[in-house]
């Protein structure tokens, strides 16, 4: 069945004819990146014939994939991979960076691992962007290597600790009781929490009970239109200055705790963005606003001034655990507007 494009070995000395991806325990995932590095070093300290190993990826090229139909009531449709191979070289002059990057994104991961830990990809770009800028320059190419490492490791993208970021969540100390006596715990359902619906009405029926002093609200969302539409107003704190000045007359007590100029020290350079025009519009409307408090006044001025911005994630290039210590503290300091 295997073409001429098969790979007969891998950096694991093993047949690549499978193309599936295994679900596996950090132990596995680490000691699969262990042997890669292994027979790479292997190769290069060959005394006979010394060589840099390329790196056999399953193709991922429209040629090479299928789609398998659900034919029973239970089953799923689903995406699969034939057994078309390409290779990373590092002796190609297009592949060079590709290749460094999966071996940047295993070491990275591995870390992730051996600490227990579960990243989302965005959280991964920023810690790589602030070790190797010059290899990640945006998400794209973080998600397109973190795809290179589940084809070379041939494991799923959870096993590698990455998991998809949520569309919108409940974590923590909150008990949701529902209308048929049902009730969610979400302070045991981990890192994917309860996923938040957009039915209003279905929200309206359920009772929260919560021994929490403080509610974190992260809004992560990008509008279509000027102002939060009737869900996400409900569900959504505010994201930037814009959102703030809307919740501020709309909703009781809520405070921002994200980035502000006080923090552009612990900002990578590398993280910064530019404002585009849109942003300048949003920013010079927001300033002529009567309702637009003294300290928002002063934020959005320090931004105009600097002509870039930077999201929260960038904290994640002092480590993986960085940001929730940097929230608690603002919250414990009240060092919020």
């Amino acid at each position: 069945m295997a073409g001429a494009g098969v790979a007969s070995a891998s950096l694991f000395g093993a047949d690549r004819r499978l193309c599936s991806a295994d679900i596996l325990p950090p132990a596995e995932v680490r000691a699969r990146i262990e042997v890669a590095v292994l027979n790479f070093l292997a190769a290069l300290a060959d005394p006979s014939a010394p060589a840099i190993s390329a790196l056999p990826l399953i193709s991922r090229r429209a040629a090479n994939r299928g789609l398998r139909r659900a034919l029973l009531r239970d089953d799923v449709s689903s995406v699969y991979l034939s057994f078309a191979s390409s290779r990373r070289s590092l002796t190609r002059a297009s592949d060079g960076k590709p290749f460094v990057r999966v071996w940047k994104v295993m070491e990275v991961c591995y870390k992730i691992l051996g600490e227990g830990k579960m990243v989302t990809q965005r959280e991964l770009f920023y810690k790589l962007l602030s070790e190797s800028p010059n290899y990640f320059s945006c998400q794209r190419l973080v998600n397109q290597t973190v795809q290179d490492v589940v084809s070379l490791l041939r494991c799923t993208r959870q096993s590698l600790g990455i998991m998809a970021s949520s569309r919108g969540a409940l974590i923590g100390r909150l008990v949701l009781h529902g209308p048929d006596e049902e009730h969610v715990d979400c302070s045991i359902l981990g890192p994917s929490g309860h996923a938040i619906t957009g039915d209003m009405n279905m929200l309206s029926k359920f009772i929260f009970s919560s021994e929490a002093r403080y509610i974190i609200v992260v809004e992560k969302v990008y509008l279509a239109s000027a102002e939060p539409d009737f869900s996400e107003n409900a569900n959504f704190r505010i994201r930037t200055q814009q959102a703030l000045l809307y919740y501020a007359r709309t909703t009781c007590n809520v405070k921002w705790i994200g980035l502000r100029g006080d923090d552009l020290q612990l900002i990578h350079q590398s993280a910064y963005q530019e404002l585009k025009p849109r942003d300048l519009q949003i920013a010079k409307s927001l300033l002529s606003s009567k309702f637009l408090e003294e300290k928002h006044r002063a934020e959005l001025t320090l931004m105009l001034e600097t002509g870039k911005r930077a999201e929260i994630e960038a904290l994640y290039s002092h480590g993986f655990d960085f940001l929730g210590k940097y929230v608690a503290r603002k919250i414990v300091q009240g060092d919020y507007v």
